[in-house]
């Protein structure tokens, strides 16, 4: 066996022959890791260890001649937008391409398997490793998180779908016990990794620290068999996050595959005495084993060369995914672009123009190739043309510093435009600890309002991982670009884009509240005593604040351009029924401005009448497309059956009910262009009856409701059936205490047959 570019070289193994070949001390070694980042090895049989890294928007590998770790300690490696950036480009092919390039990257540095992408639901925008999230939707989530997978795995890389499942806060996040009705789960905190799971095979799946429901997610044999193996068909290798294993033998039980750092042996030793004193079968341990195998068969390559990385293509990849993932949150009178042909005055303003703030802090570090300022981007394109003067204005520690606010100020007085650089410091926002509010700094409010003062042409850019109140702040500001922590090449980015170098094209792929108390999950958030309930079920993020019609500071999906876009001709038609049901659409969208332009098309649908509570809108599909000035084109949508169905956990599935369903579409979710009513048939909806199931919908069910009118018609029912007062009062009653008010004097023989049958 030979070693090349840190990939072991070897030819592919016949997995079943390998592990018939393995030792029970050779099998329970392979389920732990050998070091840190690193599986385990058995060289005589020449199965060689694989490199795991941290993700999700670079590659994080551990420098081999580091003395000590840290974060810092990495080899060099694009740093991409953070998934909170992504998510807002509503891109998929852009995603798929940072896919790939993350994936080339990987496998230069030798490693197997990418820690990424990041797929839990922004639940609370107080949670510190939002950045690493692309959505509080797990349709985005989903689709884009598929896309990143497809390409990462395009280049013999494994991704690793992460954190699997209900993981939404950093908060005693190793031990805090996520309580969330299946519903929901299923609705809103599952939907995104099956989503990925069953469209982009994902060759690994990262189990979570905390508890679902009571039970560690690293060893939740519903999570990890029944649901993920068992009804999504995920054929991969589960992984734990590292450290998230409490017992081994419950683990590998539950359907984990191998667990993360090495525990220096401790792991193995207790499966061996397990198998060995009949606890475990030796089976369990081979199926783990056997799908370890065939991850190190898909991650080697013997026989295809390491390509070299073009890293100046994905420093302009980078670039570009920064300014497609940016979101114009305003632009009063048009402000943006900046005309620099007019001998503009610039004061740029902020240390962030200087020092910007790119990345997240935590796992997800990147050591990167170079970064990109805005403050440098901004001064080689002024040349002699135009103008540009800067001043920091704050410092990152966030002491008030009058001296630096007094230039500042002085900078904007003289400037036609004042270009503020305003955000959040890397230790307000990390894993391992949650946000406490979410305000911006003080001394960069300060700073904000007294500029505002001096020059009334003021324009804000925002470097934050998570969504920052701006509501109290913004009318100091004609306009207001939100750029996220947006990698390397970020700084040209925001230059490209106030120069109109580039057209803005984010959209919120989360809500902006007004205020943090408006959120749904302030009350349950993060919870105490071990416990953190999910009250607001599956009223998540836009799917409250439009419920409840709350007024919000830029609602999900929202993002301007230097261009507009007009909707027409909305058509539908419904094919099939129940489960073969397809709702096609078609629209034409138009560039009906002066530049070209990128549009993000939303498609959100309500069920106009269910028999459980729904939200009134769900995005159900989007697409991206460009259009010149006065272009037309035509678009199209196809929605299935699941995208019209609810989780029902009486039938414990997906169901359809028949009925009237609204389609709209629009450039955010409070703003729908056209609007669509379409009827969709679909068999009953049948409960389950039960003895407890209320009278009412006994009465409902086809064959039962024929039985219980017969019995009510008798003696003993008659002054039920007579009265119609009377049997309006009974309709909720449970018909178990119906008999029992008869004195069981009614015969339920014939309704006993019924209690438990499926529908």
């Amino acid at each position: 066996m030979a070693t090349t570019k840190g990939f072991s070289v070897h030819d592919e193994m016949d997995v079943p022959v390998t592990l018939a070949a393995l030792t029970l001390e050779e099998k329970a070694a392979l389920l732990s890791g050998s070091e840190a980042w690193a599986s385990t090895p058995v060289e005589r049989l020449g199965i060689p260890s694989i490199t795991l890294t941290d993700g999700p928007h670079g590659v994080r590998r551990v420098d081999p001649g580091a003395e000590s770790f840290s974060f810092d300690a990495s080899l060099p490696a694009t740093c991409f937008p953070t998934a909170a950036a992504l998510g807002s480009s509503w891109d998929v092919d852009l995603l798929d391409r940072v896919g790939e390039a993350l994936g080339a990257e990987s496998r230069a540095a030798g490693v197997s398997v990418l820690l990424g992408p990041g797929l839990n639901i922004k639940r609370s925008p107080l949670c510190g490793r939002n950045f690493e999230y692309l959505s509080e939707d797990p349709v985005i989530s989903g689709r884009l998180g598929a896309a990143l997978v497809r390409g990462i795995q395009s280049r013999g890389v494994g991704a690793s779908v992460k954190h699997f499942a209900a993981n939404n806060q950093e908060t005693d996040r190793m031990q805090i016990s996520a309580e969330v009705d299946t519903r929901t789960l299923r609705e809103i905190y599952l939907a995104g990794f099956e989503h990925i799971v069953t469209t982009a095979q994902p060759w690994t799946v990262m189990a979570a620290y905390n508890k679902v429901n009571g039970v560690h997610a690293a060893q939740n044999s519903w999570l990890l068999t029944d649901v993920l193996r068992g009804e999504w068909g995920f054929d991969g290798l589960v992984v734990s996050d590292w450290g998230a294993v409490t017992d081994p033998l419950a683990a590998v039980v539950a359907g984990l595959d191998l667990e993360m750092p090495g525990t220096n042996g401790t792991s193995a030793r207790k499966l061996v005495q397990a198998v060995r004193t009949g606890i475990v079968e030796e089976s369990v341990l081979d199926q783990a084993v056997a799908r370890l195998l065939t991850l190190v068969n898909r991650t080697t390559h013997p026989h295809e060369p390491v390509q070299e990385v073009d890293f100046a293509q994905h420093h302009q990849l980078a670039r570009r995914a920064a300014a497609e993932s940016a979101v114009l949150l305003k632009n009063e009178n048009a402000l943006l672009p900046l005309d620099p042909g007019a001998g503009l005055t610039m004061a740029v303003i902020g240390e962030f123009a200087r020092t910007p703030r790119f990345q997240g802090a935590g796992s997800s570090r990147i050591n990167p190739i170079r970064v990109d300022s805005a403050l440098d981007a901004l001064t080689r394109a002024a040349g002699e043309q135009w103008t540009l003067s800067f001043a920091p204005g704050f410092t990152l520690s966030g002491e008030d510093d009058q001296d630096l606010l007094a230039q500042a100020v002085a900078e904007a007085a003289a400037a036609d435009v004042a270009v503020v650089f305003l955000g959040l410091a890397e230790g307000v926002e990390s894993e391992g600890h949650d946000r406490e509010h979410l305000h911006l700094p003080e001394v960069q409010i300060r700073l904000l309002e007294a500029v505002a003062e001096a020059n009334d042409q003021v324009v804000v850019v925002l470097a934050n991982g998570g969504v920052v109140e701006v509501a109290s702040w913004q009318h100091h500001a004609r306009a207001v670009l939100e750029g996220w922590l947006n990698g390397q090449a970020g700084g040209s980015a925001i230059a490209d884009l106030l120069l109109g170098h580039a057209n803005p094209s984010g959209r919120l792929a989360e809500t902006i509240p007004l205020r943090l108390q408006d959120n749904p999950s302030y009350l349950n958030f993060p919870g105490s005593a071990g416990t953190v309930l999910y009250g607001e079920r599956g009223y998540v993020g836009y799917r409250y604040y439009d419920a409840k019609d709350i007024p919000v500071a830029y609602p999900f999906g929202h993002g301007l351009s230097y261009t507009t876009f007009g909707y027409s001709d909305l058509r539908t038609t419904v094919e099939g029924v129940g489960e073969d049901a397809v709702v096609r659409l078609s629209l034409t969208v138009t560039n009906t401005g002066p530049v070209t332009g990128r549009e993000v098309v939303q498609v959100y649908v309500a069920d106009l009448a269910c028999s459980l509570d729904r939200p009134v809108r769900e995005l159900k599909a989007f697409t991206k497309l460009e259009l010149a000035p006065g272009q037309s084109a035509p678009v199209d949508f196809e929605l299935r059956a699941r995208d019209l169905s609810f989780f029902s956990p009486e039938h414990d599935r997906w169901v359809l009910e028949g009925g009237d369903f609204r389609i709209s579409v629009g450039a955010s979710s409070r703003d729908l262009r056209l609007t669509a009513t379409v009827t969709v048939d679909a068999p009953q909806l049948l409960r389950p009856l039960r003895m407890e199931s209320p009278v009412g919908e006994w009465l409902a069910h086809p064959v039962g409701g024929p039985l219980l009118r017969r019995m009510l018609s008798g003696a003993q029912g008659s002054a039920v059936a007579a009265d119609p007062t009377i049997f309006r009062m009974v309709e909720s009653l449970p018909l178990s205490r119906l008999v029992a008010m008869s004195g069981d004097r009614l015969d339920t023989a014939d309704l006993s047959r019924l209690v438990g049958r499926k529908p």
